[in-house]
This record gives C-alpha cells, structure tokens and sequence, in this order.
C-alpha cells in the first residue's frame, strides 16, 4: 500500500469536520509548492504570474463565500 493510498484510506475514516480541515491544509501545502517552484524556477513572464494568482484568488473567494454562506466557518 503506497502513501497516496494510506492516506486516503484515513481521510475515508474522518468525520467530515476533519477533512474540512485536511482539505483546507492540503491546498495550503499545494499554494507552498507552487509558490516555492515559482520563487526558484526560471522567473515567468509577469502577466502570467498574476494570471495565475488571480485565478487562484478567484476560486479561493468563492470557495470562502460559499462555505461562509453554508455556516461552516464565521465572519
């Protein structure tokens, strides 16, 4: 059994409070990495960055929006 595989068997095992949190934790080690890769690889062109972080932005702000509207977090 690789890791992928454990670690999704776990997050089955979760209460859904749980993988909220999980979920949440792994977008932050995935905005890390690429953050990271983007800091020490070849520099890109500007707007490209800033396509890509807004679109990131974006889809952040929504996801926000609607688990503020559902009640599972608070103002």
């Amino acid at each position: 059994m690789n890791i992928q595989t454990q670690t999704i068997s776990k997050i089955g095992q979760m209460p859904d409070s749980l993988v909220r949190e999980v979920n949440d934790y792994i977008d932050f080690l995935l905005w890390r990495d690429r953050h990271d890769r983007l800091t020490t690889a070849t520099p890109l062109d500007p707007t490209e960055m800033v396509e890509s972080d807004f679109a990131d932005y974006l889809s952040n702000l929504e996801e926000y929006e609607t688990r503020l509207a559902n009640g599972e977090i608070k103002w």
